[in-house]
Order: C-alpha cells, then structure tokens, then sequence
C-alpha cells in the first residue's frame, strides 16, 4: 500500500473532499464545504491546507464563529441530513464562540463538524496565549466545554490518530438516530505536523444513510391502540421532514381519519390542505390544536422530542385515561411520555403502520373527525383577523405576517428561530403547497436565523429565502450579511422593529406582572430604570452599511412593494417594517411552567404566585 506523505490539516481537507453520503441511491459530498476564521492557532494548519487544496473543498469566509455554526446547521436542516459544512475556528475565545452552535446542533439532531483549534500538544513552548491552565488536571483545556453539547468528541495529539478519528466522525454525521455537533479538536502544533498517510485513506468514500425498519410486534401494538381509541390525534415532528415521510403521513391521516398538528420542527410536515391538517400544537400552537390535544384519548408522535412548548410543561394531555404511541428513530425519543414506541424510520414506520392499521380494522371516527372541523372552522376567522391587522399605524407583526404569507409562493422557505416570529409563524404560518417554514426553537438561539438563511441557500438554489427577525435578535449578529454579499447570496430578511425583546416582556408581565428591562429604552434619569422614550436606530442603515440593499416600509402596500423589489434584486436585501409594541397574536390557551419568585414584597408578584400554584396541578406524570 502506497503512502502520502501531508500535514494533519491537509489530511483533514483532502479526506473530507472524497466523502460523499448516499440515502434511497441518491449520492452527494457530505462535507463540501469549510467555514473558517482565521487566527494564530490555524493559519498556519488549517489555512495552509485549504489554501493549497482549494480544489478539494470550497472555502466561506465567515464574520462570527457562532454564526459560521448556524450557517452549517441551517445547511444542514435544508439538506434534510444528508450533507453539512465544517467549521474552523482559531484557538481560545475563537473555539469557545462554537460552543452555543455545537449546542444547538446536537439538541436539534443535525449533524455539524467543528474544528476547534487547541493549544499545543508539545508544550515545550510554556504556558502559550489563551491556554487554560487547570492546577489539577494539566490535559485540561477551553475546548473541553465541547464535551456535553457533542454527540461525538475527540482531541487529536498525533497526526496518526485522524485513521480512526475522521471515520468515527462520518459515521455519526451520517447516523439519524445519534447525530449533532461533531468535534474534532486540534492543537496548534499538530495540525502542521506530517505523517505517512495510506493513500487509500483518500480514496472515495460512500456512507449509507440508514433507514431503520420498523419490528412487526411494534407495529402491531401501535395499530392496536389506534383500533381502540375514539379520539386519536397526531404529533408530527422535524423527522417527518429528515425522513422525507409526508406523503406516507398524508396516507395515512386521511385513510383513518386522524387529525394532524405539528411542532416547531414537523412545521409543514402536511402539505395537503385538508380538514386533518389543523396545524401548531403547543403554547405557540393555535386553539384548535390545542383543543383537540387535550381530548384526545390517542396521542401518537411521530419525530418529535416532545419539548415543554408542544406538551404546555405537561400540562395540555388528558388525564389518566390518555395513551401515547410513537414513531421515532431515536429510542430515548420515541419511549417519551410512556409510548409504546416504533423505533424506527418514519416512512418505512408509517407503511407498515397502515398496513397493519387496516388488518386490525382501524375506521375513520366520524364524530371526532366533524371535532376536527368545526374547531379549524372557529380558528379560520381568528387567524384571518390577526392577519389583516387594522387601518392603524404602526403595523402588527401578526399583519406584517398576513403580507409575507400573501407574496409566498411555492418553493420558497421562510427562517425564523428564537423570540417572537417563529411561534407566531407556527400559529398562523400556512405551510402547505411548497410553501416552507424553516423554525428552530430546540435550542431557542437568538442569531441563528440570519446566517442559517444562509445556509439554506446554499442548499436550495430555487425560490426565495426570507428571514424573519425581531429587531432585538437582528441586532446580536448582523455581520454575516457581508458573507451573503461576498458570496452572491441571494436573502431577504425582514425585521419586524418593535423596540425590543417583545416575547420576554410579554412573559415578564405573565410572571411577574412588570415590565423590565425588556424594551429598548433611554434612561429616564433614574439610577435603576429604562423607562424613557424608544432608542432611535437605523437597522436599515446598518444593512447598508454591510452591503445589502435596504429598504424602510410602514404599511401593507410599502411592504408588498418592497418584498417585490427584494425579489428581484440579485444580492441580499433587508427590509425594516416598524411594528406594534405589545400587539400579540391570539393567544393558544396553552399554560407554561415558568414560575414567578415565591416570596416578594410585590403584590402583584404574590398574585401571579398564586395563580402559578394553581395552574401547575394540571401537571401530570407519564411513565
């Protein structure tokens, strides 16, 4: 066997370079791409080995580690698992700023591989910049933090070391049921360090996408109590996308009869706008939903970690007389709530389920499904009125909504991620005929949404991708709109300024029944409060400043005229629309178990206290 004599870094490049995945004998690059920002720690490694071996691996010049993260995570949700993007990143703060975007990754189970840069294996150099120094344990260093938010960690000391360590990487990046952040940490010294590689260890590669099939007694105790149950109800989750099972979903809800409603993650997941399609579930879900969540007698979930928003803290199910079911590939997922679970992938799960559904005689329930509709016929008008908004100035953010669902057409995706926009998408967002809706809330990340728009596309060439932000997140990381005017992206993204961390002070108010500290407000004079008159800022100056186009717009029509504009411009574009401060959507009914100080001096404190106390016994238990 033939050897290659190159450094670490460059076998890092070229190894990635010939990694492809395969899934239903469809065949792309796994990692086609490396973000990167460059310091002392992987100049001279990393840098180097993608400067010669540019051929290998396309190279994107990011602004902010998190953001080069959030960029290969939204790839990554697009690409629908099945490619992802790596980043490098220079040692200490460079490395650390990875960490919440490792976090992210891994919770929402999608894979990312990270290169943070570590200080010196050899520490013949001393105590270097931005070294650790553990009096108790000297192996001890900043990238260790990486350990709890990966699903796969190893630190290389000898260049040798990657024969085992990148393999180990592809196979998690390629596993649906453990995949996240991947992290391979690499010391300064070693990165440039040579070693004989095998030249087969640069041969192409094809790893398997597995699909996993589903155990026939699952199955048939899944039907079983689909038989059984009067009221059953499903909960379709962000696997129903990695899975690509919508068309089996669709089957299998409209042959039984059996309402549909998402989380977060399933947003969209039914395509097929039908009496069963009801839509988000949860306390950012709609009435509807939510009703029909709490009658339900059969709750089945399908690709869901079933976090506190969608189960309102335990709160939303019926009592004792519920059971669950599930689908999931993921055994630790799918046994939630007590499930007589599947474990196993959604599509090949939902063909065998309805072919078992139909040997145990399992009929539509006429009466539950004429539930379904007339609670979806009572929403319609709701949803529809917090959309048109009023003739008042400024506009609502629900009517800023209304005119971004009006100008969607087929094909184009719509990022939101933490604060407001992504539960008032979830409630109101029609997600149907192609119309996608790209929402992260498993880890709730202010400044994702901007740079995974960037990822998404990346991955999708076709049709529009629009951001939509709060102001409060726009202003925590802007910068990669200069990535997107570098690389020739095309993004829309539109800011809803409504002076604030909206969401926060709605929930402030909730819990405490004060507002503090939440709205972007001048001091007033007193030493303690920001309570005077709105800071005055021009986001859409900063857009330009940045490189994009922007645009400033205050009705419906300014709106409609500006996203027409975007759509036609070449490169990003931003649009600022002002919006009503404390003007919310309509409220899911859905309670959440966030609780106020048990002891104050305030009595409005003590009496959103004792309204928590009676609101948590609605709590239950399923095991």
């Amino acid at each position: 066997m033939g050897t290659v004599r190159v450094t670490a870094a460059q076998a890092v490049v070229l190894y990635l370079g010939k990694q492809y995945s395969v899934s239903d004998g469809e065949r792309r690059r796994l990692v086609p791409g490396m973000l990167g920002i460059f310091g002392h720690g992987n100049v001279a490694g990393m840098g180097q080995a993608l400067d010669e071996y540019s051929g290998e691996l396309t190279y994107y010049q990011g602004r902010n580690e998190q953001s080069m993260v959030h960029l290969a995570v939204g790839y990554a949700k697009a690409s629908r698992r099945k490619s992802t993007l790596a980043v490098t990143a220079s040692i200490g703060p460079g490395s650390t700023n990875m960490v919440t975007g490792a976090a992210l990754a891994t919770i929402n189970r999608l894979p990312v591989l990270l290169f943070p840069s570590d200080t010196y294996a050899t520490r013949r150099q001393g105590v270097v910049l931005q070294q650790l120094e553990d009096p108790a344990a000297a192996d001890v260093t900043v990238n260790d933090t990486f350990r709890p938010v990966s699903r796969f960690f190893d630190r290389i000391t000898r260049p040798e070391q990657l024969l085992t360590a990148l393999p180990a990487a592809m196979r998690v990046l390629t596993s649906p049921a453990e995949t996240g952040a991947v992290v391979i940490s690499l010391p300064q010294d070693v990165q440039s360090m040579a070693y004989d590689f095998p030249e087969e260890f640069f041969a192409e590669k094809d790893w398997l996408i597995r699909r996993r099939s589903p155990h026939p007694d699952e199955v048939a105790e899944v039907a079983r109590l689909l038989a059984a149950a009067k009221r059953p109800l499903v909960i379709a989750g962000g696997g129903i996308h990695y899975s690509e099972a919508t068309a089996e979903l669709e089957a299998l809800a409209e042959e039984f009869g059996l309402p549909v409603v998402e989380t977060f993650g399933g947003k969209g997941a039914v395509q097929a706008r039908e009496w069963w399609q009801v839509g988000g579930l949860g306390l950012e879900g709609n009435p509807a939903s939510n009703t029909l969540a709490a009658e339900a007698d059969l709750i089945v979930h399908i690709g869901t970690r079933l976090t506190d928003f969608a189960t309102g803290s335990q709160s939303l199910f019926a009592g004792p007389e519920v059971r669950f079911a599930s689908i999931n590939v993921t055994e630790q997922d799918a046994v939630k709530q007590g499930a007589a679970a599947i474990v196993a992938d959604a599509k090949l799960a939902l063909r065998a389920l309805a072919e078992a559904a139909r040997d145990a005689g399992v009929e539509p329930r006429a009466d539950w499904a004429e539930r379904a509709r007339t609670l979806g016929a009572e929403w319609a008008p709701r949803r529809a009125g917090a959309l048109a908004g009023t003739s008042s100035s400024p506009m609502t953010q629900g009517q800023l909504i209304g005119v971004l669902q009006e100008e969607a057409r087929s094909g184009d995706t719509v990022v939101a991620a933490a604060g407001g926009p992504p539960g008032d998408l979830l409630k109101v967002w029609d997600a149907t005929d192609g119309r996608g809706c790209h929402l992260e809330f498993g880890f709730s990340c202010m400044g994702y949404e901007l740079p995974a728009s960037i990822g998404v596309r990346l991955a999708q060439p076709d049709g529009e991708v629009v951001t939509f932000i709060g102001d409060g997140t726009f202003l925590m990381q802007p910068t990669e709109l200069a990535t997107a005017v570098q690389e020739g992206l095309k993004i829309t993204v539109v800011i809803s300024e409504n002076h604030g961390f909206q969401v926060i002070r709605r929930l402030q108010m909730t819990a405490s029944g004060n507002d503090f500290g939440n709205e972007f407000r001048r001091r007033d004079g007193h030493p303690g409060a920001l309570t005077g008159g709105y800071v005055d800022l021009d986001l859409a100056a900063i857009a330009r400043g940045l490189g994009a186009a922007a645009f400033t717009a205050a009705t419906p029509e300014e709106v409609r005229t500006a996203l027409h504009k975007a759509r036609e411009h070449t490169g990003p574009a931003v649009i600022v629309v002002e919006t009503a401060p404390q003007e919310n959507l309509p409220p899911g009914g859905v309670w959440w178990d966030v609780a106020p100080a048990e002891v104050s001096r305030d009595p409005a404190v003590q009496e959103k206290r004792r309204e928590y106390e009676s609101a948590k016994t609605a709590q239950r238990w399923y095991a």
